[in-house]
């Protein structure tokens, strides 16, 4: 079953990596968000010298907090099939 999460996984990021869609930046953020967080957890790290963009990242991906690695790729995976097609 992890096997094919993984698998998914991995397919929905290159499907989500290949797009030619122009995808909206909450989206964007979101996608950058369930990444992180299926593939670090809840180990955050952040560069205080950072720029804005950065720290909107980095508060979307604070804001799945608990979420566990396998929901967040579940959640990801979900995100990127309803967006993409």
């Amino acid at each position: 079953m992890k096997d094919d999460l993984n698998i998914r996984f991995k397919k929905a990021f290159e499907k989500a990596s290949n797009t030619k869609e122009k995808l909206a930046p909450d989206v964007m953020l979101m996608l950058y968000a369930y990444y992180k967080q299926a593939s670090e957890g809840d180990t955050f790290t952040f560069n205080a010298n950072s720029d804005v963009r950065n720290a909107f990242k980095f508060n979307a991906w604070m804001q799945l907090r608990g979420l566990t690695t396998e929901e967040a790729k579940e959640e990801y995976i979900n995100l990127v099939n309803s967006i993409i097609k």
